[in-house]
């Protein structure tokens, strides 16, 4: 059966491009104009496409409410820009963070990405491969090619912990939070300085970014494309 993703947009023009976008996908489509209208249908809803602003209340104080309807995908689409706006929602539980205007099939394999992956968070123990690349995190050991990859224990806690929750955006903070438990001294710096060392081992040199996405001001992902 296919997934039931429901909309929520005051805009009658977006909630029509999406709904006509998500038909055309498979999709069974539920649409909602405001908050009160997205609670109650949300259950039994596998996704919820969610705008911020909303007439009735702000956007993310929708998002936490809309986990406890159920284990669904939030994926915010939104006209707000603000790096700070981007952090609060994936903070909130949101899986991922779509700006107006939007391309469809990037918002279509955003979706397809989460749901995937849908369940709150992580995926299970086991072998992730992704092109050459293969990460075993049951084993701890990372293969490119075939050939072994060395990594830092630092620099294995941080791909692991984006393997684990591939395709989806993690914020700075949680990611430091994850990999630098107990320590006081845990800055963006030295995230920064993981994220450059794992490209370098990790990605060819004309393709920086093809494995480790950076979301400007927000955090990293690891990209699914190709990925099971």
């Amino acid at each position: 059966m296919s997934a039931r993703v429901l909309i929520v947009d005051d805009d009658v023009a977006i909630r029509r491009l999406l709904h006509n976008t998500l038909d055309r996908a498979g999709y069974q489509v539920v649409e909602a104009m405001n908050a009160q209208a997205a609670l109650a249908a949300a259950p039994g809803c596998d996704a919820v496409l969610l705008d911020l602003g909303l007439p009735d209340r702000d956007g993310l104080s929708l998002i936490p409410l809309l986990r406890r309807v159920g284990e669904m995908v939030v994926l915010v689409v939104s006209a707000r820009e603000a790096t700070a706006e981007k952090v609060a929602a994936l903070d909130l539980g949101a899986d991922d963070y779509v700006t107006k205007p939007f391309d469809t099939d990037e918002l279509l394999a955003r979706l397809r990405v989460a749901l995937r992956h849908r369940g709150g968070g992580a995926t299970p123990a086991g072998v992730i491969r992704r092109g050459e690349l293969m990460i075993d995190l049951d084993r701890r050991t990372v293969t490119r090619g075939g050939a072994d990859v060395h990594l830092t224990r630092k620099e294995h806690d941080v791909l692991a912990l984006l393997a684990r929750h591939i395709g989806r955006v993690l914020t700075h903070e949680k990611i430091l939070a994850a990999a630098w438990t107990g320590e006081e001294d845990a800055r963006v710096e030295y995230l920064r300085i993981v994220i450059r060392n794992l490209r370098q081992k990790l990605e060819a040199p004309a393709a920086i970014g093809s494995v480790i996405a950076n979301e400007l001001g927000v955090g990293y992902r690891l990209r699914a494309d190709e990925a099971s």
